[in-house]
Protein backbone atom coordinates (compact mmCIF):
# COMPACT_ATOMS: atom_id res chain seq x y z
CA UNK A 1 0.00 0.00 0.00
CA UNK A 2 1.17 2.97 -0.64
CA UNK A 3 1.25 6.46 1.64
CA UNK A 4 0.43 9.70 0.82
CA UNK A 5 0.58 12.63 3.57
CA UNK A 6 -2.08 15.18 3.79
CA UNK A 7 -0.88 18.08 4.48
CA UNK A 8 0.51 21.36 2.77
CA UNK A 9 3.13 21.51 5.53
CA UNK A 10 6.41 21.19 3.54
CA UNK A 11 8.59 20.25 7.02
CA UNK A 12 6.26 17.26 7.61
CA UNK A 13 6.36 16.53 3.90
CA UNK A 14 10.13 16.60 4.25
CA UNK A 15 10.22 14.66 6.79
CA UNK A 16 8.21 11.48 5.42
CA UNK A 17 10.12 12.09 2.54
CA UNK A 18 13.32 11.54 4.27
CA UNK A 19 11.75 8.59 6.52
CA UNK A 20 11.56 6.49 3.11
CA UNK A 21 8.53 6.13 3.39
CA UNK A 22 6.41 8.94 1.24
CA UNK A 23 4.90 8.07 -2.37
CA UNK A 24 2.77 10.94 -2.50
CA UNK A 25 0.93 14.38 -1.11
CA UNK A 26 -2.47 15.09 -0.85
CA UNK A 27 -3.61 18.44 -0.31
CA UNK A 28 -6.36 21.28 -1.03
CA UNK A 29 -7.05 25.13 0.05
CA UNK A 30 -8.16 24.51 3.39
CA UNK A 31 -4.85 22.92 4.13
CA UNK A 32 -3.06 25.75 2.10
CA UNK A 33 -4.85 28.33 4.37
CA UNK A 34 -3.66 26.33 7.23
CA UNK A 35 -0.29 26.77 6.27
CA UNK A 36 -1.10 30.53 5.76
CA UNK A 37 -0.49 30.29 2.24
CA UNK A 38 -3.44 32.62 0.97
CA UNK A 39 -4.36 33.61 -3.20
CA UNK A 40 -3.84 31.86 -6.18
CA UNK A 41 -0.50 32.75 -7.44
CA UNK A 42 1.08 31.65 -3.83
CA UNK A 43 -0.70 28.16 -3.51
CA UNK A 44 0.11 27.40 -7.58
CA UNK A 45 4.35 28.21 -6.40
CA UNK A 46 3.31 25.89 -3.06
CA UNK A 47 2.35 23.13 -5.31
CA UNK A 48 5.37 23.58 -7.01
CA UNK A 49 7.78 23.46 -3.97
CA UNK A 50 5.76 20.23 -2.92
CA UNK A 51 6.49 18.98 -5.94
CA UNK A 52 9.99 19.38 -5.71
CA UNK A 53 10.36 17.40 -2.47
CA UNK A 54 7.97 14.52 -3.43
CA UNK A 55 9.34 12.18 -5.80
CA UNK A 56 5.66 11.06 -6.43
CA UNK A 57 1.76 12.01 -7.37
CA UNK A 58 0.94 15.26 -5.86
CA UNK A 59 -2.99 16.13 -5.83
CA UNK A 60 -4.19 19.61 -6.71
CA UNK A 61 -7.88 20.62 -5.98
CA UNK A 62 -9.74 23.00 -8.33
CA UNK A 63 -11.61 25.05 -6.81
CA UNK A 64 -14.48 25.67 -9.54
CA UNK A 65 -17.55 23.42 -9.42
CA UNK A 66 -18.76 23.90 -12.72
CA UNK A 67 -17.38 21.97 -16.12
CA UNK A 68 -15.36 25.02 -17.64
CA UNK A 69 -14.29 26.40 -14.51
CA UNK A 70 -12.58 22.92 -13.59
CA UNK A 71 -11.28 22.35 -17.08
CA UNK A 72 -9.46 25.69 -17.11
CA UNK A 73 -8.17 25.46 -13.74
CA UNK A 74 -7.45 21.87 -13.80
CA UNK A 75 -5.44 22.38 -17.05
CA UNK A 76 -3.20 25.16 -15.53
CA UNK A 77 -2.46 22.87 -12.50
CA UNK A 78 -1.68 20.16 -14.47
CA UNK A 79 0.95 22.51 -16.35
CA UNK A 80 2.86 23.63 -13.34
CA UNK A 81 4.52 19.83 -12.82
CA UNK A 82 4.29 16.35 -13.98
CA UNK A 83 3.74 15.44 -11.29
CA UNK A 84 0.03 17.18 -10.08
CA UNK A 85 -2.88 15.03 -10.11
CA UNK A 86 -5.87 17.22 -10.69
CA UNK A 87 -8.15 17.02 -7.78
CA UNK A 88 -12.40 17.40 -8.40
CA UNK A 89 -15.40 16.65 -6.56
CA UNK A 90 -17.65 13.88 -7.71
CA UNK A 91 -20.37 16.01 -8.80
CA UNK A 92 -22.21 15.53 -12.20
CA UNK A 93 -19.12 18.19 -13.97
CA UNK A 94 -16.58 16.19 -11.72
CA UNK A 95 -17.51 13.15 -13.68
CA UNK A 96 -17.73 15.08 -16.66
CA UNK A 97 -14.41 16.83 -16.40
CA UNK A 98 -12.56 13.75 -15.26
CA UNK A 99 -13.45 12.27 -18.68
CA UNK A 100 -11.88 15.27 -20.50
CA UNK A 101 -9.11 14.70 -18.45
CA UNK A 102 -8.12 11.20 -19.61
CA UNK A 103 -8.49 12.23 -22.76
CA UNK A 104 -5.69 14.72 -22.72
CA UNK A 105 -3.77 12.21 -20.46
CA UNK A 106 -3.99 14.51 -17.33
CA UNK A 107 -4.21 12.15 -14.55
CA UNK A 108 -7.19 12.93 -11.32
CA UNK A 109 -8.49 11.99 -8.58
CA UNK A 110 -12.05 12.08 -8.10
CA UNK A 111 -12.56 13.39 -4.16
CA UNK A 112 -15.38 13.32 -1.83
CA UNK A 113 -16.74 9.63 -2.50
CA UNK A 114 -19.49 8.45 0.31
CA UNK A 115 -20.58 5.58 -2.25
CA UNK A 116 -19.87 2.48 -4.20
CA UNK A 117 -22.60 4.00 -6.98
CA UNK A 118 -20.22 7.43 -7.34
CA UNK A 119 -16.77 5.56 -7.48
CA UNK A 120 -18.44 3.41 -10.28
CA UNK A 121 -18.74 6.47 -11.79
CA UNK A 122 -15.45 7.74 -11.48
CA UNK A 123 -13.88 4.38 -12.39
CA UNK A 124 -15.68 4.79 -15.96
CA UNK A 125 -14.96 8.38 -16.30
CA UNK A 126 -11.46 6.70 -16.22
CA UNK A 127 -10.15 8.62 -12.69
CA UNK A 128 -6.56 7.95 -11.53
CA UNK A 129 -7.60 7.61 -7.93
CA UNK A 130 -10.36 7.99 -6.25
CA UNK A 131 -10.83 8.93 -2.69
CA UNK A 132 -13.57 7.71 -0.52
CA UNK A 133 -13.96 9.51 2.95
CA UNK A 134 -13.26 7.39 5.84
CA UNK A 135 -13.15 9.61 8.83
CA UNK A 136 -16.33 11.47 7.87
CA UNK A 137 -18.30 8.30 6.94
CA UNK A 138 -17.66 7.34 10.42
CA UNK A 139 -18.31 11.09 12.23
CA UNK A 140 -21.83 10.26 11.41
CA UNK A 141 -21.98 6.50 12.39
CA UNK A 142 -21.45 4.63 9.04
CA UNK A 143 -18.35 2.40 8.44
CA UNK A 144 -15.68 4.27 6.23
CA UNK A 145 -13.90 1.31 5.88
CA UNK A 146 -16.18 -0.76 4.68
CA UNK A 147 -16.69 1.74 1.52
CA UNK A 148 -12.94 1.07 1.42
CA UNK A 149 -13.26 -2.42 0.97
CA UNK A 150 -16.52 -2.35 -0.99
CA UNK A 151 -14.95 -0.50 -3.64
CA UNK A 152 -12.14 -2.30 -3.58
CA UNK A 153 -13.70 -5.27 -4.41
CA UNK A 154 -16.04 -3.86 -7.26
CA UNK A 155 -13.01 -2.91 -9.48
CA UNK A 156 -11.17 -5.79 -8.76
CA UNK A 157 -14.49 -7.78 -10.13
CA UNK A 158 -15.04 -5.47 -12.78
CA UNK A 159 -11.44 -5.12 -13.82
CA UNK A 160 -11.22 -1.17 -13.61
CA UNK A 161 -7.58 0.45 -13.35
CA UNK A 162 -8.51 3.00 -10.69
CA UNK A 163 -6.46 3.02 -7.60
CA UNK A 164 -8.62 3.12 -4.35
CA UNK A 165 -7.31 6.10 -2.18
CA UNK A 166 -8.40 6.12 1.05
CA UNK A 167 -8.85 9.45 2.54
CA UNK A 168 -10.13 11.28 5.79
CA UNK A 169 -7.52 9.12 7.55
CA UNK A 170 -7.83 10.08 11.35
CA UNK A 171 -5.75 7.80 12.76
CA UNK A 172 -2.93 4.59 12.82
CA UNK A 173 -5.84 2.12 13.52
CA UNK A 174 -7.94 3.48 10.27
CA UNK A 175 -3.83 2.49 8.31
CA UNK A 176 -4.34 -0.73 9.47
CA UNK A 177 -7.49 -1.65 8.46
CA UNK A 178 -6.98 0.01 5.27
CA UNK A 179 -4.31 -2.74 4.56
CA UNK A 180 -7.07 -5.24 6.12
CA UNK A 181 -9.27 -4.52 2.81
CA UNK A 182 -6.73 -4.15 0.40
CA UNK A 183 -6.61 -0.29 -0.33
CA UNK A 184 -4.43 1.10 -2.88
CA UNK A 185 -3.21 4.17 -1.56
CA UNK A 186 -3.86 5.49 2.09
CA UNK A 187 -3.48 9.34 2.47
CA UNK A 188 -2.70 10.81 6.39
CA UNK A 189 -1.82 12.62 8.85
CA UNK A 190 1.78 12.41 9.59
CA UNK A 191 1.23 11.23 12.60
CA UNK A 192 -0.90 7.87 11.95
CA UNK A 193 2.08 7.29 9.47
CA UNK A 194 4.67 7.48 12.32
CA UNK A 195 1.85 5.59 14.88
CA UNK A 196 2.53 2.76 13.27
CA UNK A 197 6.03 2.76 14.75
CA UNK A 198 4.67 2.29 18.50
CA UNK A 199 4.77 -0.79 20.28
CA UNK A 200 5.26 -1.72 23.80
CA UNK A 201 7.46 -4.97 22.91
CA UNK A 202 9.81 -3.05 20.62
CA UNK A 203 10.42 -0.43 23.18
CA UNK A 204 10.84 -3.41 26.08
CA UNK A 205 13.49 -4.93 23.51
CA UNK A 206 15.53 -2.19 23.15
CA UNK A 207 15.77 -0.58 26.74
CA UNK A 208 16.80 -4.70 27.58
CA UNK A 209 19.11 -4.18 25.26
CA UNK A 210 20.49 -1.08 26.07
CA UNK A 211 20.90 -2.01 29.92
CA UNK A 212 22.79 -5.57 28.64
CA UNK A 213 25.04 -3.48 26.64
CA UNK A 214 25.96 -1.12 29.72
CA UNK A 215 25.89 -4.44 31.81
CA UNK A 216 28.58 -5.73 29.95
CA UNK A 217 30.46 -2.95 28.75
CA UNK A 218 30.51 0.11 31.60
Amino acid sequence: MKFFIDTANLDQIREAYDMGVLDGVTTNPSLMAKEGIKGVDNQRKHYVEICNIVQGDVSAEVIATDYEGMIKEGEELAALNPHIVVKVPCIADGIKAVKYFTSKGIRTNCTLVFSVGQALLAAKAGATYVSPFVGRLDDICEDGIALVGKIVEMYRYYGYTTQVLAASIRHTAHIMQCIEVGADVATCPLSAIKGLLNHPLTDSGLKKFLEDYKRVNG
